[in-house]
């Protein structure tokens, strides 16, 4: 332990020259301003500006990519919160606690609240990095096929924690999101399907424009709607005072708590490569649901500190967690990381286990990095609330327009075609209905999003066993996730029955 910390004191040494500390706060500024802009994401932030550079040592360089992808992740939440269209796929979750907080007149105490536990979240995730990066990122490496299957199927399982008092409902919306995910190229035999004979379909569904269309697209004919009625907005004519965006202790201990335990799980999901901040914040906000079921003073999806907290702390973690098998194994963890892999790789570096024994200052360094740019991110953002938050003051005219405008653009810039645009349009449609039918929607993105993954780890694991079903029961880590997937499935069952049974036994008492 003594030789980690005196490693990251050198690393700290390196990240606080002041070309590399102006790097990082560069970087933290644009990951902010890229991360609020929807459809554009840490992924394709880094690949943007990824020639900026071309002319910067490999420390300094990767030392500002590495910052513009995690502010990425505190600048997700602003338009979430604010507008709610996701800056990014990782704020889906916050927007359902954050835009209700705003709804009801707290804007400033919802950044704040993001703010502060994208801080606690990323710094559990940074010092779980410096400490146990490489033997988890080696421990993440025995995730095969199966291994990878059986995850998914756990996190599929915790739709139903999503779904609440509609179980109907859920299921309906969970089937719709794994339909639209299979449209396209299938990418194990590369055969087409569902494709309709559309070549535009060949490539699948997009995701973000999938996500403006059913949470930005449906808020905008909600406010027309709402604007046609003349009925009050009430998040529109909110008065702002900046002291009341500070937390109470109370609210300080509701958003710790949940901070933490994201933090924990969402490091851990970030070092499984190709598990990433999505699957992390969306998974991170199941298990708090799940844990302070009536326990919280306002039910999460309706503006609940811990929901909010959860997501928000749960993507930072998986953000400083993926950098640990890009590091010490080389390999991504996700596909902003692929594009650092391929930043390092071009500076002439080869991550891997030798990469701290070669490059010590380089390692050390870029983990250094990530301490003060959860620093610098922090302030930054809390520095912002008080302009950020009068934004919910803009009169519904302007409103309307200024969305509509950020939905097309955030569509189009995913696949420089109309087809984006088009796929939000249906998606904004489908939403107004499920919001009207009562239908969730955070099942069918969650569902999205993992059925991919699920179907692919689960043909390829049945491809290197020849179709043998044993081979999820002969590894003890498939075993472990059994066990889990089961009894996640049979306690909700065996409440049912008792909660039956016990109802019966009070009404024969009567």
């Amino acid at each position: 332990m003594l030789e980690t910390l005196s490693l990251l004191g050198q690393g700290f040494a390196v990240a606080f020259s002041l070309e590399n500390l102006g790097a990082a706060l560069f970087g933290g500024i644009l990951g902010l301003i890229v991360g609020a802009m929807p459809g554009i994401g840490s992924l394709a932030g880094c690949a943007l500006l990824l020639p900026l550079t071309f002319h910067f040592n490999p420390t300094t360089a990767i030392i500002m990519l590495g910052s513009i992808y995690y502010a990425n992740m505190f600048g997700g939440a602003f338009s979430a919160i604010l507008i709610n269209i996701p800056g990014d796929a990782p704020a889906i979750m916050t927007a359902l606690d954050g835009f209700s907080m705003t709804k009801k007149g707290q804007p400033g105490k919802a950044l704040f609240i993001s703010n502060y536990s994208s801080f606690v979240g990323g710094f559990i995730g940074m010092v779980i990095l410096v400490f146990l990066g490489p033997a988890l990122a080696s421990f993440g490496l025995n995730f095969g096929p199966s291994e990878m299957t059986v995850l998914m199927l756990v996190a599929m399982t915790s739709i139903s924690w999503l779904v609440g008092e509609n179980p109907i409902a859920g299921i309906i919306a969970t089937c719709l999101g794994m339909m639209i995910s299979t449209l396209g190229i299938d990418i194990v035999s590369g055969q087409i399907r569902y494709n309709f004979g559309s070549i535009w379909l060949l490539g699948g569904i997009n995701f973000v424009p999938l996500v403006i269309g059913f949470i930005g697209m449906t808020q905008l004919f909600d406010l027309v709607i709402q604007d046609r009625k003349k009925e009050k907005i009430s998040y529109v004519d909110v008065k702002i005072r900046f002291r009341d965006t500070l937390l109470t202790k109370e609210e300080y201990k509701r958003a710790t708590r949940p901070s933490i335990t994201a933090g924990l799980i969402g490091t851990f999901i970030g070092f499984l490569p190709g598990a990433g901040a999505t699957a992390a914040s969306f998974l991170c906000y199941a298990v708090e649901k799940k844990l302070s079921d009536g326990k919280t003073l306002v039910p999460l999806g309706e503006g609940a500190i811990e929901g909010l907290a959860a997501s928000e702390a749960a993507n930072n973690a998986a953000a400083a967690g993926a950098f640990g098998p890009l590091l010490a194994l080389g390999i991504p963890g996700s596909g902003t990381t692929a594009v650092l892999l391929g930043g390092l790789m071009m500076w002439g570096l080869n991550p891997g286990p030798m990469l701290f024994s070669t490059n010590p200052d380089f390692a050390w360094g870029l983990i250094a990095s990530l301490f003060i740019s959860n620093i610098l991110s922090l302030a930054i953002s809390l520095g912002c609330i008080p302009w950020l938050q009068k934004i919910v003051r803009v009169p519904i005219g302007v409103m309307i327009p200024s969305i509509l405008v950020i939905c097309f653009i955030g569509s189009y810039s995913t696949s420089n075609s109309m087809f984006g645009v088009v796929v939000m349009i249906i998606g904004g449609f489908l939403g107004y209905i499920f919001n009207k039918c009562s239908l969730p929607v955070s099942p069918l993105l969650l569902a999205f999003v993992l059925s991919s993954t699920l179907e692919t780890n689960l043909r390829r694991a049945f491809l290197t066993s020849n179709g043998d079903l044993t081979v999820f029961l002969s590894r003890p880590i498939t075993d472990v996730f059994l066990i889990i997937f089961l009894i996640m499935i049979l306690v909700p069952m065996i409440r049912a029955v008792y909660n039956k049974s016990k109802k019966n036994k009070n009404t024969e008492g009567v």
